[in-house]
């Protein structure tokens, strides 16, 4: 091979910015994720009043100090597989902070880990908007104030936290990013307040959620806000962490959909 081109190659693959995500934890490797990790991650209470909420925290690999991403769980609670989200997040660069929303609320003043399986998207979906927004400012607060933090901030959701970090994006203006996993949206008169950019992923059989998507898209542009939206063909809720479904459809959307979140994190982060 010619010298030039050898030389190219290697500057091309040597620039960052260029360089794609490494695959997103599914539910099935999401343990290995955790037990194979070289990153640091610990628990934390992040004291709100006379509450405490039970954060994972994940820290880069790096000597530079890093934006925050906060990592909203579905309606399932707080999990193996959402710790491993923030971790893969670490990867890339983050300060990756996973509260449980649930601290507190449970048997004996527990999180999610205190509840009866069946009982834990009954005690999500019972969680006011409002509190889930006080919850994030205490946790974001907490999370930029580290002295390793950039004082740049972002959220990602999936499933309900995907809707809460829409929601979040409409009351906390001075959020720089919000991802958005197969969440539905805020009302108009929320929107109108978001004033940073919003990227969503949703899965093209999802109909419930997807359906919102467009007109999502046009109610922003109305609006003069930004929002970037995906739609992946074959793929269905959840398709992050379900990345074996649908013959193969959910696990290509994952992977694509990572390599976008990691590309729009970079952009809006930096």
């Amino acid at each position: 091979m010619p010298t030039h081109i050898l030389v190219g190659l290697l500057v091309l693959f040597s620039i960052p910015s260029l360089a794609r995500a490494a695959d997103p934890p599914s539910a099935d490797t999401a343990a290995k994720q955790l037990s194979d990790s070289p990153r640091h991650g610990e628990w934390a209470d992040v004291v709100m009043g006379d509450q405490k909420i039970k954060t994972w925290v994940v820290y880069p690999e790096t000597r530079d100090k890093a934006p925050v991403v906060i990592v909203i769980h579905e309606i399932f609670g707080e999990s193996d597989w959402i710790r491993s989200v923030a971790d893969a997040l670490a990867a890339e660069g983050y300060i990756a902070v996973a509260p449980d929303l649930l601290s507190g609320k449970g048997p004996s003043g527990g999180g999610t880990d205190s509840f009866a399986p069946n009982k834990v998207q009954e005690a999500i979906r019972g969680l006011s908007k409002d509190e889930v927004v006080q919850r994030l400012n205490a946790v974001r607060d907490y999370a930029i104030a580290l002295p390793s933090a950039s004082g740049k901030s972002a959220t990602i959701g999936f499933c309900w936290g995907g809707g809460a970090s829409f929601n979040y994006a409409a009351n906390q203006p001075k959020l720089n990013a919000a991802v958005v996993y197969y969440g539905t949206p805020p009302d108009k008169d929320a929107m109108g307040k978001i004033e940073c950019p919003v990227a969503g992923f949703y899965g093209g059989d999802d109909s419930r959620v997807t359906s919102t998507v467009e007109p999502t898209a046009k109610m922003m542009q109305e609006l003069k806000k930004t929002y970037t939206h995906h739609v992946f063909d074959g793929a269905g809720h959840g398709f992050l962490r379900q990345q074996s479904g649908r013959n193969g459809a959910n696990e290509k959307a994952a992977k694509e959909a990572w390599s976008e979140t990691i590309a729009f994190l970079k952009k809006t982060l930096q």
